[in-house]
């Protein structure tokens, strides 16, 4: 069937599709993306001879999530925004790891760093820069004997200046903390953040089966009249398997030495 077009159909149609153009032309520099990542790059790879850590060194006060000298790369997200506008401190930016997202400090010249022990199988990190811009990476680790975190809780917040505590009781009554960062059944708390955001990260390779109570303790903040936070946390089970399985959690966090059972949940 023919459509009859006037002149004012005609002239909205053309004023329609210079719109279009104007938009699409427009699209690249809205995500058009000055990021650069030297670690994880897009492709394959097999970790096989590698060694990672969960743990990362802590030296007080701990003003960010930093990489330990000779941290293995295979084990680490890092990079910089070129041509970031300068200014005083530090920014936040937002990293999202195989679908969760974590708050990412970004340094006075654009470089952010952070360990991050990924799983075998197919993995995805993107950046979200403080302006708006972004980058993905995707990539295949290959190593099928690789030690897979098959528990992780991932604790951030949203604030800064501000001090959240991850705590995790695992069922045979071992609390993970700061100050007991590695259990003796082998899960360990990656480091502890003391000047806002996180994340602060529980891993266990071995999970014991039983009920697990993850708590948040607010420990302390520096904010002048900005005491309220809000923690996420994030549960994940059997990471990057058909079996995979996450939660997120939040709870407002409203005055220092406040502590909150978060999750209490089970591992069958």
């Amino acid at each position: 069937m023919k459509v009859k077009t006037t002149g004012w159909m005609k002239a909205s149609y053309r004023f329609l599709a210079v719109a279009c153009l104007a938009c699409l032309q427009a699209a690249p520099a809205a995500y058009a993306s000055d990021i650069d990542f030297a670690a994880p790059l897009n492709g394959w790879r097999n970790t096989s001879g590698d060694s990672e850590r969960y743990t990362q060194d802590v030296h007080y006060p701990a003003v960010s999530v930093s990489t330990p000298e000779g941290h293995s790369r295979f084990a680490l997200i890092e990079g910089q925004i070129r041509n970031a506008p300068k200014k005083k401190g530090t920014a936040v930016g937002t990293l999202v790891v195989d679908g969760t997202p974590l708050p990412q400090r970004v340094e006075e010249d654009g470089k952010f760093s952070r360990p991050y022990a990924f799983p075998a199988g197919s993995n995805g990190v993107e950046l979200r820069a403080p302006d708006g811009s972004r980058k993905r990476v995707q990539f295949y680790d290959a190593y099928s004997g690789k030690t897979q975190p098959k528990l992780r809780v991932l604790l951030a917040w949203d604030t800064d200046g501000t001090d959240l505590d991850l705590h995790v009781v695992s069922p045979d009554g071992a609390h993970t903390w700061y100050g007991e960062r590695v259990a003796p059944n082998g899960g360990a708390l990656d480091v502890d953040v003391t000047t806002g955001y996180g994340p602060e990260i529980y891993s266990s390779a071995a999970p014991l089966k039983g009920t697990y109570l993850v708590y948040v303790n607010y420990y302390g903040s520096g904010n002048s009249g900005a005491d309220m936070t809000v923690a996420q946390v994030t549960i994940i089970t059997n990471e990057n398997t058909p079996n995979e399985k996450s939660e997120t959690i939040r709870v407002p966090m409203r005055k220092a030495g406040e502590l909150t059972l978060v999750k209490t949940f089970v591992l069958p």
